[in-house]
């Protein structure tokens, strides 16, 4: 939130106009919401951490949690102003920071939403990561001295957006194109072993692309719209923060850690660069005696077949043993 400069650590006797009296109650009631939000993805990630891989999930339980703090600091700050007659510059600032690193943390995810990780691959490559990490601290840097009102970082901001929104939707795109292209492929050479957990993470590239569509609508609102007056500001921040909350839940709901359809963890490491195919799944039972010796560079995940084998007692466990998962890459005389 950007705090109206002129309200903060003013003397009582100029007062404090009576427009941001609800203000704290209105901050208190949003940290409760995103606090018990926060909690409830902590928790469902931790009771469904065996389902997949959820470092992801982990990423994004930052969000929420820095979102609280900001309230937590905006409710404080204005309850000490009306009611302490003291407005800390410190708690100010702590609003100030902690909104800023609430923006970023946020595109931080989209960001690594978009790309496909732990969704489309296991993890970024150095280039992936790297390009992340600076799109972050640039988008860091351009919105603090957005908020410190420095001259022509509102033309910096616009064009950090417009960067970020191009990335965000160009990998949309291509992870989308590809999920397409495996999907044609499992139909045509009639593979529905893998049909499932493709279309179950085309389904979400495409409620992750209207959401951000959505974002990008929000954000140019709250932007063109830069009435900084104390007429009706609660309103206006009471509409900003449930739009905020309404999409962050529609995006945490549809990427939550949760019992997804079958092989829906076999994804290759690293994104691949050329075009692939999907891979074939067989498997082999055997037991957990023969599974020691066994060593093969093609057939090496062994995966429990009883759901009481992710507790100790194993004795009786049969392990399916998967082709490893290796991408064939498609040629034009392949085709």
């Amino acid at each position: 939130m950007k705090l109206p400069i002129r309200e903060m650590n003013l003397p009582e006797s100029i007062g404090i106009d009576e427009s941001y009296r609800p203000l704290p109650s209105l901050y208190l009631a949003f940290f409760s919401i995103w606090f018990v939000s926060a909690c409830s993805w902590t928790l469902n990630t931790l009771k469904n951490r065996h389902f997949q891989r959820n470092n992801l999930q982990w990423t994004l339980a930052f969000v929420p949690l820095i979102k609280a703090l900001q309230l937590t600091l905006s409710c404080l700050f204005w309850y000490s102003c009306f009611y302490l007659e003291i407005c800390s510059l410190w708690m100010s600032f702590g609003v100030y920071v902690t909104g800023v690193l609430f923006e970023t943390a946020s595109f931080v995810s989209f960001l690594l939403i978009s790309h496909g990780y732990c969704i489309t691959c296991e993890r970024l490559s150095v280039t992936e990561r790297r390009t992340t990490a600076a799109l972050g601290c640039v988008f860091y840097l351009t919105l603090v001295g957005y908020r410190a009102s420095v001259p022509y970082f509102s033309v910096l901001l616009l064009v950090n957006y417009f960067i970020n929104f191009y990335m965000i939707f160009h990998h949309i795109s291509q992870n989308l194109l590809a999920l397409r292209e495996q999907l044609s492929f499992i139909e045509d050479e009639d593979v529905h072993a893998m049909h499932d957990a493709v279309y179950t993470k085309y389904i979400m590239f495409k409620k992750f692309q209207g959401a951000m569509q959505i974002v990008a609508v929000a954000e140019s609102v709250i932007y063109i719209n830069m009435d900084d007056s104390s007429a009706n500001y609660w309103l206006r921040l009471l509409v900003r923060e449930w739009a905020q909350f309404c999409i962050f839940v529609y995006i945490g709901w549809t990427f939550r850690s949760q019992d997804l359809v079958p092989r829906f963890s076999v994804m290759p490491t690293l994104k691949p660069k050329g075009e692939t195919m999907v891979p074939p799944i067989y498997s082999i039972e055997m037991d957990a005696a023969t599974f020691k010796d066994f060593s093969s560079r093609e057939w090496h995940i062994g995966v429990p077949t009883s759901s009481s084998s992710w507790n100790d007692n194993t004795r009786d466990s049969v392990l399916v043993i998967i082709q490893h998962p290796h991408a064939n890459r498609l040629t034009p005389e392949s085709r």
